[in-house]
């Protein structure tokens, strides 16, 4: 709780480590935390949240929304904190022999585990490690390079909350996924770190005293990790969960760590009645399915999912959106709000990549179902015309090969388009246009927004025809392929086009 091993922004752009009692004392001079890896950072903010939420039960009871809009005015109450974390600092010891910090002091005398230990790159999602090699990380199990603890305590936090399911064969021959598996979490971002743990803050419940995060909770013993997956009992479980079981091996300086002991976890239970509260839904072909980062689709397409969907035909956003929008209600909050979302894609027990962004949303589309309408239209257009734009290029690429009538021919002329930069050109075009048409569906004003978007998606359209041209060649095959698929293009762009210029067209 004293040593320094978060790190924040300060409010002038400094960054700087802080524990625990710094962090929430002076969070008011904070603009929030500043680690890289974006598992990580989701996986911090959790632990903050869950902190401050069990300092409020057990220093109030309950709490009202009044309370809360105090504390985002005023700032986090300190002194409440201060106490709770007093109260539980010996569990907050990374190296304690009865309960070190989020780890299984029992796997140090475990049968099965006493004598085996594992580099310390097992649980950094960043490095390469048995069979799964990460690109530009060159580790080697069998000789790992010694990690300051403080770090190593952060590529924990992250490990737990977004390690992917598979293969344990320690305790278990398999384990659950950590909750965040495959998830792109998101966290509504106040200007100040208070404001957001205020923002982000899960409300007060009946059962409290049931949601328990780690550190106030018994040992874990050997048994219970062997056992079957279990229900989160609330938020606090949720967000501190062991979903592996690790014990990390100080060096004979007490500060660096070079092997853990590893095992099986407390494995998190599915409750599809019970979505993570960071997770958002959206619409896919079988039902609601977990947003997560997908390779060739920027996350901007699937802004929509973080809105409200009056019908609950679109998306489920994520609950932690909703408990945002209403404490800026009431403290007349009118100012767009900023979500971070970041988080980690994986296949199975690869990980594939990992992503942050920011979105600033005005705070009409974060109130209103209409204007969450609204821009789902605007984004359904620019799909459906990438969607004509990749038929009618997929035909000029298959006209320009020279085996034009075989039956494979479109299906390599799709693949080729897909490998190639048009999707890219028109969707990067498309999101420099963005900020500014999320801005008009705020201010309401939908004629401006519709010409806007409408110039973006020809810009666009241009952008990407011109590569698929340049892609097909300049033999005399692929100009005629041009030519005969010419019609088609300008199909999508006669709508966009200014009335004005359209009737200057017919008149000449």
């Amino acid at each position: 709780m004293d040593e320094p091993w978060l790190p924040v922004r300060r409010l002038d752009g400094r960054v700087e480590m802080v524990g625990l009692l710094e962090l929430f004392a002076r969070a008011g001079e904070i603009s929030g935390l500043a680690e890289t890896d974006p598992p990580n950072l989701i996986a911090q903010y959790r632990l903050l949240l869950a902190i401050f939420h069990r300092a409020l039960a057990q220093g109030k009871g309950q709490w009202s929304s009044r309370d809360m809009a105090g504390y985002y005015r005023e700032g986090l109450p300190a002194d409440l904190i201060h106490a709770y974390l007093e109260q539980w600092r010996e569990r907050f010891f990374l190296f304690h022999p009865e309960f070190p910090f989020m780890q299984v002091a029992a796997l140090a005398t475990a049968e099965e585990t006493r004598d085996k230990t594992k580099p310390w790159t097992q649980i950094a999602l960043s490095s390469s490690t048995g069979n799964a090699p990460v690109v530009f990380d060159h580790a080697v199990d069998t000789a790992p390079i010694s990690i300051a603890a403080p770090t190593l305590l952060r590529q924990l936090l992250g490990f737990l909350q977004f390690t992917p399911g598979g293969l344990v064969k320690t305790l278990r021959d398999s384990d659950k996924a950590g909750a965040l598996a495959n998830t792109a979490a998101a966290m509504p971002q106040g200007h100040s770190l208070a404001q957001t743990l205020c923002l982000a803050l899960h409300p007060a419940s009946a059962d409290m005293g049931k949601d328990l995060p780690t550190w106030e909770k018994g040992p874990l013993a050997i048994s219970a990790l062997k056992g079957e997956p279990t229900l989160a009992t609330g938020p606090n479980d949720r967000y501190t969960r062991l979903s592996r079981a690790v014990l990390l091996l100080p060096e004979g300086d007490g500060l660096t760590v070079a092997r853990i002991r590893f095992a099986a976890g407390l494995a998190l239970a599915d409750d599809e009645h019970a979505p993570d509260s960071m997770a958002s839904y959206r619409m896919g072909s079988n039902g609601l399915v977990r947003l997560s980062f997908t390779e060739g689709r920027a996350l901007w397409r699937d802004l929509a999912t973080f809105l409200p969907d009056a019908g609950g035909k679109h998306a489920l956003p994520a609950a932690v959106l909703s408990w945002a929008e209403k404490l800026r209600q009431p403290i007349g909050q009118t100012s767009a709000m900023s979500i971070l979302v970041a988080g980690l894609a994986s296949d199975q027990a690869k990980l594939l990549r990992w992503r942050a962004e920011r979105f600033v949303l005005p705070c009409r589309l974060l109130e209103q179902a209409e204007a969450a309408d609204e821009l789902r239209d605007f984004l359904r257009r620019s799909e459906e015309d990438f969607s004509g734009l990749r038929q009618a290029a997929t035909t000029l690429l298959a006209r320009s090969m020279p085996d034009e009538s075989h039956k494979d021919t479109r299906s390599r002329a799709r693949t080729l388009l897909d490998n190639g930069p048009a999707a890219a050109l028109y969707f990067s075009a498309l999101e420099r246009q963005l900020p500014r048409l999320l801005d008009l569906i705020g201010e309401s004003r939908l004629d401006e927004a519709d010409a806007h978007w409408n110039d973006a998606r020809h810009v666009a359209l241009e952008q990407a025809w011109a590569a698929v041209c340049r892609q097909s060649g300049t033999t005399a095959k692929a100009l005629r392929a041009q030519t005969r698929a010419e019609p088609a293009y300008r199909s999508l762009l006669k709508p966009l086009r200014p009335q004005s210029s359209v009737e200057e067209q017919v008149h000449v």
